[in-house]
């Protein structure tokens, strides 16, 4: 397909362009977090080392199993705030899309909630990977009916208990924008709606190049994401893991 503007060629796109680009976020994704604990890379590496997907029906070739993990249940403590994590969070994905360490994603959310005299508690959400119920979920199954779901790269909706799916109390959209800073301001807006405080929602940075930019590896990491799922098991508890 051939993009014009004003009569002037501007790019070729070909399935085999989309191909390369593909492996080329896989390759880099790899080295940075996503199937791998290998550090962050600056570079892509040459065509010939990268990854490919020729007969391969997965991103990760293994699924990781979570039968034997206890299965989360409905707190009972008020003062309780429960995360909700994606299905790959913390194993086969590291980082968020923007390069943040999950752990300390986890360790900031959780510290928000502290500072404002709640408890966290985590759960790992293994029968959806979109944001909304994954929160929601979270929220059924806290003691105050307050939850949060984190996507694994990033994405963050602060969810109540009462509420549809898609009428959440918060939603931190573009991922590739936030910083660990926004996520302890996450759970600390949470924890305030857990005491009926009044909360001022938390300024979302925009920027319109964002998904473009990112649109590849976000769907790339989804992918990752959603291959984790095992809806017969559906939430497990994952302090500590």
């Amino acid at each position: 397909m051939t993009y014009k503007k004003g009569g002037d060629k501007i790019m070729q796109i070909s399935e085999e362009l989309v191909k390369q680009i593909t492996n080329a976020v896989l390759s880099q994704m790899s080295q940075s977090g996503v199937s791998s604990s290998a550090g962050d890379t600056a570079s892509v590496p040459s065509a010939g080392k990268m990854p490919s997907l020729a007969g391969r029906e997965r991103i990760n070739e293994e699924k990781t199993s979570y039968a034997s993990y206890p299965r989360a249940k409905k707190g009972t403590d008020p003062k309780e705030v429960v995360i909700g994590v994606g299905a790959a969070f913390q194993k086969e994905i590291k980082k968020t899309i923007c390069g943040i360490p999950l752990d300390d994603v986890l360790r900031n959310v959780k510290a928000g909630i502290e500072e404002e005299g709640m408890i966290p508690r985590v759960v790992k959400i293994l029968d959806t990977s979109d944001v909304c119920f994954m929160a929601l979920e979270a929220a059924k199954l806290s003691g105050s009916g307050i939850g949060i779901g984190i996507q694994s790269k990033g994405t963050t909706v602060i969810h109540q208990k009462d509420l549809y799916p898609l009428s959440n109390l918060e939603l931190f959209p573009q991922a590739p924008l936030m910083t660990l800073e926004t996520y302890r301001q996450i759970g600390q807006n949470a924890a305030k709606y857990v005491k009926g405080e009044q909360v001022v929602p938390i300024p979302c940075t925009n920027d319109p190049m964002s998904r473009p930019r990112y649109q590849v590896k976000a769907a790339i990491m989804h992918i990752a994401e959603t291959e984790q799922l095992d809806p017969e098991v559906g939430a497990v508890e994952w302090e500590g893991r």
